[in-house]
């Protein structure tokens, strides 16, 4: 008798095989994202892939801070715990605009920066690119007031890697919303103080995808935000705000972890310091720094004053202590590094300022309790500033904090 029952087709997608192939697939891709997520957090990254705050915060609950210091921060020298490195080797530096007005003052977070660059704004007010990196590492830390950017502290950050974090509260510019065309009249800004021009032809402007990051037209809240009860009181400009766990968190978005998207990272043709360790002079005799950016400003003049104890300077702004709002303790530095720079200024109607970044002028590094005469050079914008002494040796820097003060060729500094 002929079966008319047809077998019963099975299909692959049902059969065993087809289940074992998928079980085996699907292990090793669990396998394999548990390998990504723990390297991107506890070693150095080697993908576009980046821990976020979360994944950071909960790396830090293993971090002890007393551990031997035996890792070097590539930029400033200061030594650090092997676990705070692994974080910082995940990451690329921001290079953060922080304002100096009294009206500011106290500022947070500059504590933390590896290193401080200060100059004049405008009349005499001087303004702070700090870089955040290795000091970083272990908290969130409250950075701010940001402030706008100036040329020049760009050619400054141009010298940490491929596409620093570059982060800023607006900045000079040629845009007029309610002029001809949108551009302000002739004489009102300088071309060569334009700084968005400038970052324009860097490529560091991508609307929200550069590593221009500008809280006046592509970040907000977490990342930036205005506190209005930080300084009870101050004007608006002075209560922008940032949190550098968030800020890293969307450069890594944007595509600029410690690799961009295209795989390169950010030190690849980053030139490092030479570093020393703590030397401090028997017969210390610079111990009382003082700076006049200019001579009619009393409130910007700088004082450090050199403390044995501890191998190093402390500083005095305005002929008060300068504290770190945040964690309460007054701002210091290993090493100071004095930059005469030609000034050039007001150079237009919004008197503007224009110091010279690139080659070559006279320099004075304070460190140990004693002042090395010297040189400053630096051949191009993304070339490092490199100081020598009297005889056209490099100067090594003692490892921590380090302060560059750039002052109009003509300024007083004594000690």
């Amino acid at each position: 008798m002929e079966n008319n029952i047809k077998p019963k087709k099975i299909s692959f997608l049902t059969s065993k095989k087809f289940t074992l192939i998928v079980s085996i697939v699907g292990l090793y891709l669990l396998v394999t994202g548990i390998t990504l997520a723990a390297f991107s957090i506890f070693g150095k990254n080697t993908s576009q892939a980046a821990p976020t705050a979360a994944e950071v915060s909960k790396a830090r609950e293993g971090i002890d801070l007393s551990a031997p210091k035996t890792a070097q921060c590539p930029i400033n020298g200061e030594m650090f715990t092997q676990a705070e490195q692994k974080i910082w080797e995940t990451r690329r530096p921001i290079t953060a605009m922080i304002e100096n007005h009294v009206d500011s003052r106290p500022p947070s977070g500059l504590s933390r920066a590896d290193v401080v660059y200060e100059a004049v704004a405008e009349g005499g007010i001087t303004r702070f690119l700090n870089v955040f990196y290795c000091g970083a590492s272990a908290n969130d830390y409250r950075i701010g007031p940001i402030r706008s950017a100036r040329v020049y502290f760009v050619d400054y950050a141009s010298e940490y890697g491929t596409n620093p974090l570059f982060v800023h509260w607006g900045g000079a510019n040629n845009i007029c919303n309610n002029c001809p065309g949108g551009v302000k009249p002739k004489g009102d800004i300088d071309p060569k103080v334009d700084v968005y021009n400038l970052m324009a032809k860097l490529g560091w402007t991508n609307g929200r995808s550069g590593n221009d990051m500008d809280g006046q037209s592509n970040l907000g809240y977490p990342i930036v935000w205005g506190d209005l009860e930080r300084i009870p009181g101050a004007a608006t400009e002075h209560t922008k705000m940032g949190s550098t766990d968030k800020l890293f968190e969307e450069g890594a978005r944007r595509g600029f972890a410690y690799e961009d998207a295209d795989g390169v990272a950010w030190d690849k043709n980053f030139v490092s310091w030479k570093f020393s360790k703590d030397e401090p002079s028997s017969n210390p005799t610079a111990t009382n720094i003082q700076i006049k950016f200019w001579s009619n400003k009393p409130d910007y003049d700088v004082v450090w004053k050199y403390d044995p104890n501890n191998n190093l300077y402390l500083r005095f702004n305005g002929g008060k202590e300068h504290i770190d709002m945040d964690s309460q303790t007054q701002l210091s530095a290993k090493d100071v590094a004095v930059v005469y720079a030609k000034e050039e200024g007001p150079v237009d109607k919004e008197l503007h300022m224009y110091y010279t970044t690139t080659g070559t002028g006279d320099a004075i590094v304070f460190q140990n309790g004693i002042a090395i005469e010297g040189t400053w050079e630096k051949a191009t914008r993304n070339s490092r500033t490199i100081f020598y002494d009297s005889k056209g040796k490099e100067i090594s820097f003692v490892g921590g904090q380090i302060w560059i003060e750039i002052v109009p060729v003509g300024s007083k500094v004594t000690y």
